[in-house]
């Protein structure tokens, strides 16, 4: 098990979708941010990443299940996948 996995809501897609960008540490990811790293999978690994992604990413960076992100950073989130699309 990585020190990935140990975050919440890193299953094994997500875990190798970080990897696949060159996140391998739970820091890499903090420094790197939850925007930064969904727009580098949705570039580099799955085009088609979607906003629950987003919402897993963010809360693994806070280190809470993304069922507990504050409305106002899911509308934040919300907002921010709705100006990448399309």
């Amino acid at each position: 098990m990585s020190e990935l996995s140990k975050l919440p809501n890193v299953g094994k897609v997500l875990e190798r979708n970080l990897n696949a960008i060159g996140i391998t540490t739970p820091e890499q990811l903090r420094a790197t941010g939850a925007k930064e790293v969904f727009m580098n999978i949705r570039s580099e690994v799955d085009p088609g990443a979607c906003l629950h992604m987003l919402y897993g990413i963010q809360g693994a960076v806070d280190g809470v299940p993304y069922t507990r992100l504050p409305e106002e950073t899911t509308r934040d989130l919300q907002d921010f996948f709705n100006s990448i699309q399309d």
